[in-house]
């Protein structure tokens, strides 16, 4: 089979079935086009997506030189579109009508809801998203010119943060292409001014990645002043299966990523011990399918966004970015991971991304060509690593500070370093000097017996240890000694857990807020435990936003949780401590007249919209009454405390509550569920407990 997407075009440009227009038709208005006229421009964000009826368009590209590349041409039956339908990106290409017709216009909004509704077709127009961007980045076809030095190590950032991010882009080398020189001579440009950008229409000198991700949309739009149901702030394995899970079972979900997302893993050039896939599959790939999956599920990736606080004085929660953006969670997972520490040596600033190397990607191999170069850790990452340059440079040289490796890395990588004539390892041995003038070019060994040796090695790949990036929650979530997050009982041990219920398994010392993956302490530091414990955090998520707002109080040793709550546990035992706990705990039923809810606590009066209730009513039915007539039968309800219509919660895909709310503007709804009492203001985000 042809490497080439687009020589597979029965899958990359399918042609729909009638029955699949038709099924196309409600979510859309059909469109009579003329010769020439333009659908969707490249640059464009948020286009729609069409399918031809009669007629042709042709997608093209605009190239530096003012000319077109047409990519292909749509007849009917064909659909326009690819994988940036579902994020802000903006489009790499044109769509523009080549022979008058009717074309079917499907806005943003309704794509999404046509995808969730009809799998088959969904399959269909994902596998030809997904082709068409492969396509692009095979042949370079993006709106981004990158010319840049081997030798700079703002070059290979730039290269690392496009190709991580999975946008299409076309590379210049000085040392390399003759055309890079004539570029910078047609800008008037020294060679001193690389790495240069062009970004469509605009130039930008060694611009940092945020400038580079405003121009092509990857830094997204924040939600405005909503409130999302779940923040996650980092893109790797965790994060990524949070948002997922999250998104997919009708949660508004965004996530925030610092640089690029897969985390650690995603700079791993070969994972072969993940579940699903006998033959591998590089951690940028894993990471790539897990954005399209969030993504079409309605999550939003936010890069690169790096969280600065979170602020937990109240709920919801806020979490502040460092470009000073905010935005409001019901509920968090921290997933920021860990990263590699850097070896303790004074040059080694100025050798980083010159010969130093924080990740084993075809970027970084490239520059190796048939150079000698050395690994240092040993864990997985630095084992496959050493296996995937074995490949590509002339010999691999893996350093440990160990005996050996048996019991730090899987027998899978060990049993490869052991037979590959290309991999030596070196045990007892560590990095202790780095020389060059602009770029590395030797280094300096110390073995176990004190002796030292200096290599002509130039390429220097550091993949030791794990420092967890949790600065920006101290002084908010309980860290342990090492900075990494505690959650659960270790949160309930450390004195730290507020509520008399005891904390789900991966629950910080903050109600609502979980972590997941490496960031957490005594993780297990494998990419199927990261995703098992994002995907897991998803089902605690369902359980919290249902439960009543507890008010913080401080756990004595002697009252501590005993055990931490799990998915099917009951949340809480005991008096409930939220507003109106009075009145549970046996104030009386209120007087004639007085709703319930007028009770005031140590925490002030109640939501001020519960005073205009017209009072507590009893569920109308006990099924949803929307799902109802599509052949549903949802039972977790909830009943509208304006007009008494009963509705399935959130943890339903429809969320008619929620949507009652936003439609209607009644602000508060009750449990309608068997010995829950609360009432929720959607409008102050605010809890109630009331006897019924």
């Amino acid at each position: 089979m042809s490497t080439d997407p687009y020589e597979r075009r029965d899958q990359t440009f399918p042609r729909l079935t009638p029955e699949q227009v038709d099924a196309i038709r409600p979510h859309g208005e059909v469109r009579r086009c003329r010769a020439g006229e333009e659908l969707f421009r490249a640059g464009e964000q948020h286009t729609d997506f069409v399918v031809v009826l009669s007629g042709r368009i042709e997608i093209v590209q605009a190239r530096g030189d003012g000319t077109e590349e047409r990519i292909t041409v749509h007849g009917p039956r064909e659909f326009t579109g690819e994988i940036d339908m579902f994020s802000s990106r903006r489009s790499l290409v044109t769509g523009r009508v080549l022979e008058a017709g009717e074309m079917l216009v499907v806005p943003r909004a309704a794509f999404q809801d046509l995808l969730a509704g009809h799998a088959d077709l969904g399959e269909v127009i994902m596998r030809a998203f997904i082709l068409r961007r492969l396509g692009l980045l095979v042949h370079g076809q993006g709106d981004v010119l990158l010319v840049g030095s081997r030798f700079s190590s703002d070059t290979l950032r730039l290269r690392s943060f496009l190709s991580r991010n999975g946008h299409p882009h076309r590379y210049l080398d000085l040392e390399q292409d003759e055309e890079a020189g004539e570029m910078l001579r047609r800008l008037r440009l020294p060679r001193e001014a690389v790495p240069v950008v062009l970004c469509r229409d605009r130039l930008m000198r060694n611009p940092d990645n945020r400038t580079v991700a405003d121009c092509v949309g990857l830094s997204g739009e924040l939600p405005g002043d909503d409130v999302v149901d779940l923040a996650v702030i980092g893109a790797g394995p965790a994060g990524l299966a949070a948002a997922v899970y999250g998104a997919s079972e009708g949660l508004s979900v965004v996530v925030f990523e610092a640089e690029a997302p897969g985390g650690q893993a995603g700079t791993s050039s070969r994972i072969e011990n993940y579940l699903g896939f006998p033959t591998g599959i590089s951690g940028q790939d894993l990471a790539g399918r897990a954005i399209n999956q969030a993504q079409k599920f309605g999550a939003r990736l936010l890069t690169p966004r790096r969280a600065r606080a979170l602020h937990c004085e109240q709920q919801p929660y806020r979490v502040e970015l460092e470009d000073g953006d905010a935005v409001r969670a019901r509920t968090i997972v921290v997933a920021s991971g860990a990263r590699y520490r850097r070896l303790d040596l004074p040059e080694l600033p100025r050798f980083e991304g010159r010969g130093v190397y924080y990740g084993a990607t075809s970027v970084e191999a490239l520059l190796c060509g048939q150079d000698e170069v050395t690994v240092v850790g040993g864990g997985n990452s630095a084992g496959q690593a050493a296996v995937f340059l074995a490949d590509l440079a002339r010999h691999v040289h893996l350093l440990v500070r160990g005996e050996g490796l048996a019991d730090t890395m899987s027998n899978y990588l060990l049993a490869r370093i052991e037979t590959s004539d290309r991999i030596t390892l070196h045990p007892r041995t560590e990095i202790v000097g780095l020389e060059g003038e602009a770029c590395l070019e030797r280094q300096v060994w110390r073995d176990g017996s004190g002796g030292r040796a200096t290599k002509d090695i130039r390429h220097l790949f550091v993949m030791i240890g794990a420092d967890p990036n949790t600065e920006w929650v101290r002084g908010c979530l309980a860290l342990d000694r090492k900075g990494f997050l505690l959650a659960g009982d270790d949160a309930v041990q450390a004195g730290a857990w507020p509520l008399a219920r005891p904390p789900f398994f991966l629950e910080t010392s903050r109600p609502r807020v979980f972590a997941a993956g490496d960031v957490r302490s005594g993780s297990v530091k494998r990419v199927a435990s990261a995703v098992g414990e994002g995907s897991m955090c998803v089902a605690f998520i369902h359980r919290v936003l249902h439960e009543a707002h507890a008010v913080p109080h401080p756990v004595s040793p002697g009252s501590r949780p005993s055990a931490t709550a799990s998915a099917g546990s009951d949340l809480a035992e005991g008096p409930p401590k939220s507003i109106g706990a009075g009145l549970a705990a046996g104030a009386g039923p209120p007087a004639p007249g007085e709703h319930p809810m007028h009770l005031k606590t140590d925490d002030g009066p109640a939501c001020e919209h519960l005073d205009h209730l017209p009072g507590v009513r009893a569920p109308r039915q006990r099924a949803c009454e929307e799902c109802v007539p599509l052949g549903a039968r949802w039972v977790h309800l909830r009943t509208c405390q304006d007009c008494g219509v009963t509705l399935c919660c959130d943890s339903s895909p429809n969320r008619h509550a929620t949507k009652h709310h936003h439609a209607s503007g009644h602000p508060v709804i009750a449990s309608a569920e068997p010995g829950e009492h609360w009432l929720w203001c959607y409008v102050d985000e605010q809890t109630a407990e009331y006897r019924p």
